[in-house]
Order: structure tokens, then C-alpha cells, then sequence
């Protein structure tokens, strides 16, 4: 088969799973709540956002826009694997076609990128806030707040024009059978009987540039963060100001520390790649937003909020229908 003009097949196999039914039952259902639970958090998160009059103040405009994008990006990263994981899982010829393979890999690439740099400029928002407080709004103005959003957004889509571009003349003549449960760029390589040089040294340039740029800015930012606390005097100060910044520093140990151990791995379809792989594809867009609702007291005074208008409202309703009867 050929991404190009040589379509000979027409179809990936997809076996990263047991093969056993019990196994793939139990594995669906997992799945299936997982990713339900994903879509519920993220979009009560962007639900959140949108609602809450407080969090669009001046002063919590920078944490609900960047939230707001990373919900996003985690709704559609999930959603590019998982249902072709659920469908797979309850078929018996567990397959992807050419293009639905070729469309994962874009959005996969698109998705997981944007949200690492925009990760990135969470770090220098925190920083900000911590290091220069008197100053936060001179330096994470509105008009500075949406470039670097979008510029991650941009330095994504990028990513995924250089590198699927030269993928759409690749040609596969092996055996078309990926050891994984969706298509990654890594998996793909071997199967070509192309030479890859070109598109190896194209992922292995992309992946380097977004290493460098968001760890430099990350690793500055933490460490002027780290310098800040550690300058102040009480611990209960100290605890007060890491606890700003600690919901976002698990998100990128999430993020970053899943990520890292996958693709620093040899593509082998090991149980320890797939694990990390789940654990980096469809366990992080889970737990962000727990992670974020649980561990920011901004959000969480925000979901109190909501909760409690939604109770009243409910009860307004019972005391207006009871009144008409």
C-alpha cells in the first residue's frame, strides 16, 4: 500500500490488544467509561469557563483562556483514538483504512504538539504571576495573552504539514499489521519500503525543536519559580504561592513524563510501550481536568458556584410548579 499514487492495499491492521474476548470486553468498557469520563470533565471545564462571570474577570482572563484551549485539545485528543479503539475492540477484523490512518497521525501530531507548547507558556504565565505579581498585567496583557496561544496552534499545524507531506509519498509493501492500537508516525516507518531517512530526520528535527523550545521555557520558568519561593521567609507563605503553580506542574509531569518514556523507547509493540502509550493518549486528557478542578482554588470556587446556581435554580423550578398546581 501507498500513502501516494500506488494504492496496492487499502487497510491497516490494528493488534496492539489481546485477542481474547473476555479480555476485549472488559477492555471496552474501560475505555468506554474512561472516555466518557474525559468528555464529561473537559467539557464541564469549557462549560466552566464560559459561564462563570469570575473567571472572565481581569484577573483570572489568562487561567480560563489557557484552560479553555487545553480542554480543547484534550477533548479532540481523545477523541482522535478512542472511539477507533472502541470500535476495534467489539469487531472482529480490527482494521483502519489508509486515510483514517494518515488522518490519526495529523491530528495526533496537531493535538499532542499544540498542547506541549502551549504547556510551555503556562509555565511563563506562572512565572509571572509568582516572580512579578506587581507586574502580571503589564506582561500577560490581553493583547500579549493571545500570540503565544495561537502561536502554539500555529507551530502545530506546522508540524503536521512538514512531516505528513512527505509521509503522502511513502509506499508500504510489508505486511500491514501495526503492533499498537492506533497510528503514530513511529509504527508507520517500519512497514515502508520506501527509504525513510527524510521523513525520520523530519520527525526527529520537529520533535527536537519543540524539546528545546518548551523545556528551555518550562526549566526557566520553574527555576525562577523555585528561586521565588525559596526566598520567602514562611512556609506557610512558601506553601501558599508553590500551591499557584502546583496544578500546572502536574499537568506537565503528566504530560511530559508519559510522553518522554514512550517515544524514548524503540518502537517494539511492547506491553510497556502500549501502557505508556494509554497512559500518555487517553489517561492525561482524563486527568487534566480533575487535575485543574481539584488542585486550583480559583476553578474550584467557580464549580462551587455553578453547582450552587444550578441547586437553586432546581429549586426555584419545584417551588414555582408546586405554587401553579
Amino acid at each position: 500500500m501507498a500513502l501516494g499514487n500506488h494504492n496496492t492495499f487499502t487497510e491497516f491492521l490494528l493488534l496492539g490488544f489481546p485477542e481474547e474476548p473476555d479480555i476485549q470486553a472488559l477492555l471496552f468498557l474501560l475505555f468506554l467509561v474512561i472516555y466518557l469520563l474525559t468528555l464529561m470533565g473537559n467539557l464541564m471545564m469549557l462549560l466552566l469557563i464560559g459561564t462563570d462571570s469570575h473567571l472572565q474577570s481581569p484577573m483570572y482572563f489568562f487561567l480560563s483562556h489557557f484552560l479553555s484551549h487545553l480542554s480543547f485539545l484534550d477533548l479532540c485528543y481523545s477523541s482522535v483514538t478512542v472511539p477507533k479503539i472502541l470500535e476495534n475492540l467489539l469487531s472482529q477484523r480490527k482494521s483502519i483504512s489508509v486515510e483514517g490512518c494518515l488522518a490519526q497521525v495529523l491530528f495526533v501530531l496537531a493535538t499532542g504538539g499544540t498542547e506541549g507548547l502551549l504547556l510551555s507558556v503556562m509555565a511563563y504565565d506562572c512565572y509571572a504571576a509568582i516572580c512579578h505579581p506587581l507586574m502580571y498585567g503589564q506582561i500577560m496583557s490581553k493583547q500579549l495573552c493571545g500570540g503565544p496561544v495561537w502561536a502554539s496552534w500555529g507551530l502545530g499545524s506546522l508540524d503536521v504539514l512538514t512531516n505528513c507531506l512527505l509521509d503522502l509519498n511513502l509506499d508500504f509493501c510489508k505486511i500491514q499489521i501495526i503492533h499498537h492500537y492506533f497510528c503514530e508516525l513511529p509504527s508507520l516507518f517500519p512497514l515502508s519500503c520506501s527509504d525513510t531517512s527524510t521523513n525520520v530526520a523530519m520527525l526527529l528535527c520537529s520533535v527536537i525543536f519543540h524539546a528545546i523550545w518548551t523545556c528551555l521555557l518550562i526549566f526557566y520558568s520553574y527555576a525562577r519559580i523555585v528561586s521565588t519561593i525559596l526566598s520567602i521567609s514562611s512556609t506557610s507563605g512558601r506553601s501558599k504561592t508553590f500551591s499557584t503553580c502546583s496544578s500546572h506542574l502536574n499537568a506537565v509531569s503528566l504530560f511530559y513524563g508519559s510522553a518522554v518514556l514512550r517515544y524514548l523507547m524503540p518502537n517494539s509493540g511492547s506491553s510497556l510501550e502500549l501502557i505508556l502509550s494509554i497512559q500518555h493518549s487517553v489517561i492525561t486528557p482524563l486527568l487534566n481536568p480533575l487535575i485543574y478542578s481539584l488542585k486550583n482554588k480559583e476553578v474550584k470556587a467557580a464549580l462551587r458556584r455553578t453547582v450552587l446556581r444550578y441547586l437553586q435554580c432546581q429549586i426555584a423550578q419545584k417551588r414555582q410548579s408546586i405554587k401553579e398546581k
